[in-house]
């Protein structure tokens, strides 16, 4: 509970500083918190902007997408990787330099390649949120502690069964923690895609709205788009502390 009162004593300092530093000045380049809530209404309404429901719904399934193929091929290449010793130390640093290169350069290639459809903002979601995935199975692989792996052997285990009761369990917090940055990068790519270069999606609104200097507006969907976030990483975020207690 202090904590919790602690975040909030911060939060409403904040909005009281950025309550006193926009109050007076111009409304189109300084946007009091006072002003959110009625450009919230307004956008909710589908006042001035584009219908908001259907570019919600676009945003979610390209999210969706963007994280499911993330998920698919990180995990399939960590573990391949990972269980195969020779191949791991080949790749490994090729996959750890990709990683390191900025990933907004690789839009202007997917966008041409793609077009400014969905299929650009899904690549681009699933490039940034796969990465991480992949280098958790590969850190947590190494993790595990051999010796368990060495006596599950010697008492008979299979290789299924080292998996699911040593191996699975031994790496489950690093997995997890990798899920959820990917998950993370994936929702933080298909937004900066649909912003950088969109005809539709949650990101296009923002943009049109910018564009057309309704600051408000712009701040409000702003807010939206930071509260559904932290609602999908508080909800990443109870899963890992179940997984950590389940593996620990």
């Amino acid at each position: 509970m202090r904590i919790l009162a602690f975040r909030a004593a911060v939060l409403l300092g904040l909005l009281a500083i950025w309550q006193l530093v926009a109050a007076g000045r111009n409304p189109v380049l300084y946007v009091a918190p006072s002003a959110i809530p009625g450009a919230l209404v307004r956008v909710l309404s589908v006042q001035d902007l584009p219908p908001l429901p259907e570019h919600v719904w676009l945003t979610l399934r390209e999210i969706v997408a963007a994280y499911a193929l993330a998920v698919s091929a990180g995990l399939w290449l960590g573990f391949l990787l990972g269980l195969q010793k020779s191949l791991g130390r080949i790749y490994e640093p090729i996959l750890a330099a990709l990683y390191a290169i900025p990933s907004v350069v690789w839009y202007p290639s997917l966008m041409l390649f793609f077009g400014l459809g969905p299929a650009s903002k899904i690549a681009f979601g699933f490039l940034l949120g796969f990465f991480p995935v992949a280098l958790s199975v590969l850190a947590g692989i190494r993790q595990v502690d051999r010796h368990l792996v060495t006596v599950a052997v010697s008492m008979g285990a299979g290789r299924g069964a080292i998996f699911l009761k040593v191996i699975l369990p031994g790496m489950a917090s690093t997995l997890v923690g990798g899920l959820r940055a990917g998950l993370a990068l994936s929702v933080v790519g298909v937004l900066v895609g649909e912003t950088l270069g969109s005809r539709s999606g949650i990101g296009y609104l923002i943009n049109y709205a910018y564009g057309l200097l309704m600051t408000p507006e712009y701040a409000a969907l702003v807010v939206l788009v930071g509260a559904a976030v932290l609602a999908i990483d508080g909800a990443a975020g109870l899963f890992e502390a179940r997984v950590r207690r389940w593996a620990g």
